[in-house]
């Protein structure tokens, strides 16, 4: 079971945030732009935390949060303000891409280890791909397997929280080096879980 699946369950926890957004007059585009910007602010973090000093680890790991979070947000502005529209999903969808790799990619930049970032990045694009190409298919969106999105960032940020205090290295790799084999490893293994469940549902 993924974080994605507990979506349903925030709804409430929600409500301040969709209600503040809709005062001042966000749309939830706006949102995603927002939720966007703070991928980005966090791949800087994190490149800053691998070569400059670790505390900016603990900044990365706020701003993946409020990434996450923001990704929440958009949607539940959109049928607030009754605009849900599949040009937003496709705005929202594109963009939570990018997200990811911009991510990681200051993940594998910050550690100057860019094979494994490329292993990691084909990995959960690979995860997010197979579960709208289910949706293409005639399926449901998939979002089960080992890992989701919301599980990846999550674990993401706490672990560049951890990544300030235990800054050493740990075998071969760095805190960071081994999120990044552990992206690598569960990203390509749920996108075959997704692939599978998916072919077999369709025959």
């Amino acid at each position: 079971m993924t974080l994605d699946q507990l979506r349903p369950y925030v709804s409430r926890f929600l409500d301040p945030f969709v209600k503040g957004f809709d005062r001042v007059g966000m749309t939830p585009d706006g949102v995603s732009v927002l939720a966007f910007f703070m991928a980005v602010l966090a791949a800087v973090a994190f490149l800053l935390g691998g070569r400059a000093d670790p505390i900016w680890y603990v900044g990365a790991a706020v701003l993946v949060f409020l990434n996450g979070w923001l990704d929440i947000v958009d949607g539940a502005l959109a049928r607030e303000q009754e605009v849900a529209s599949a040009g937003g999903d496709l705005l929202d969808h594109v963009l939570d891409r990018y997200a990811d790799i911009v991510v990681i990619g200051g993940l594998a930049a910050g550690i100057g280890d860019y094979l494994l970032g490329f292993l990691a990045v084909t990995g959960v694009v690979m995860t997010s791909y197979l579960g709208t190409q289910a949706q293409a298919v005639g399926l449901d969106r998939v979002y089960g397997g080992l890992v989701g999105r919301a599980d990846r960032l999550a674990i993401i940020g706490v672990v560049g929280f951890l990544a300030y205090p235990f800054s050493g290295t740990y075998g071969e790799l760095s805190l960071i080096g081994w999120l990044l084999v552990f992206l690598a490893a569960v990203g390509h293994l749920t996108a075959l879980q997704r692939f599978f469940y998916s072919w077999r549902a369709l025959e």
